[in-house]
C-alpha cells in the first residue's frame, strides 16, 4: 500500500483528486490546512505529497521547505497558472514536479504514478524462473531457450506479475497500470484477453495454468512454487 498526502483547501477539487487516485494500492489522506497536514505527517509516513500552494493558513511552499529538512519524499505542487514565481521557488526548494490549475485528472494521475515509480527500489530487469528467461530492458523473452514474441501490453502485464510474484494483483490495479494513456474507458474484457494470450504463449497447458493463475473475484498472480 502506497500512501499519498493531498493538501488542498478546495473540498470539491480534493474529493475529485481522491476519487481519481484512490485504488487498492493507493491510500489518500486529504488535508485542507497546513495544520492538518503537519498533524498527518507527524502521525504516519507518506510515499508522495501533493501540496496546494495557496492555502487559508499559509502556503504549501512553507510545508515543502520544512519537509525537505528531514525527508526526500517526492513532492508535487499544485499552483495557479499565473504563479510562475511560486513554481520557481517550489522547484528550488526541492519539489519534484508541479501542475498548474486547471488541470486534467488524467494528467495528474500520470504524474503521480511516475513519481511513485521513481521512488520504488530498482528491480532487476533480467529474471530467470524455471524454463523462462525474461529480459525486460532488451525486450527478450525465452522459454526453454526459444524466443517468445510478446506484444507491448503482454510485456507490461508479465512484468507486473513477475516483479510481484506470489502476490495477488487486483484487476483494477492491473488495468490502471497497463493502460496508462489516460483513456477514460477500457473494455472490461481487455485484461482477460491479454491474460489468455499470455497463457497461450507461456503455459504448457493454458487451460490449467501453472504460473499465471486467476484468483477468482480479485485478480491474477504469478504463482511461486
Amino acid at each position: 500500500m502506497q500512501r499519498i498526502l493531498l493538501l488542498e483547501d478546495d473540498a470539491a477539487l480534493g474529493s475529485g483528486i481522491r476519487l481519481a487516485l484512490q485504488s487498492p494500492e493507493i491510500q489518500i489522506t486529504v488535508c485542507r490546512t497546513l495544520a492538518e497536514a503537519r498533524d498527518a505527517l507527524a502521525q504516519t509516513g507518506f510515499d508522495l505529497l501533493i501540496l496546494d500552494v495557496n492555502l487559508p493558513d499559509g502556503s504549501g511552499l512553507t510545508l515543502l521547505t520544512q519537509v525537505r529538512r528531514t525527508s526526500a519524499v517526492p513532492v508535487i505542487l499544485l499552483t495557479a497558472n499565473d504563479m510562475e514565481m511560486n513554481i520557481v521557488t517550489g522547484l528550488e526548494s526541492g519539489a519534484d514536479d508541479y501542475i498548474t490549475k486547471p488541470f486534467s485528472l488524467a494528467v495528474l494521475r500520470a504524474r503521480v504514478h511516475a513519481q511513485l515509480r521513481r521512488s520504488q527500489p530498482v528491480k532487476p530487469s533480467c529474471v530467470a524462473i524455471d524454463a523462462f528467461q525474461f529480459d525486460f530492458d532488451r525486450l527478450e523473452f525465452r522459454k526453454n531457450g526459444r524466443p517468445v514474441e510478446l506484444s507491448k501490453t503482454e510485456q507490461k502485464l508479465l512484468r507486473m506479475l513477475v516483479e510481484n510474484r506470489g502476490q495477488t494483483l487486483p484487476r483494477a490495479a492491473l488495468v490502471d497500470r497497463i493502460w496508462t494513456d489516460g483513456a477514460e474507458y477500457v473494455d472490461e474484457n481487455a485484461l482477460s484477453v491479454t491474460v489468455k494470450r499470455l497463457r497461450d504463449k507461456l503455459e504448457d497447458t493454458p487451460s490449467r495454468p501453472h504460473y499465471l493463475k486467476t484468483v477468482y473475484g480479485v485478480g491474477y498472480t504469478w504463482a511461486v512454487k
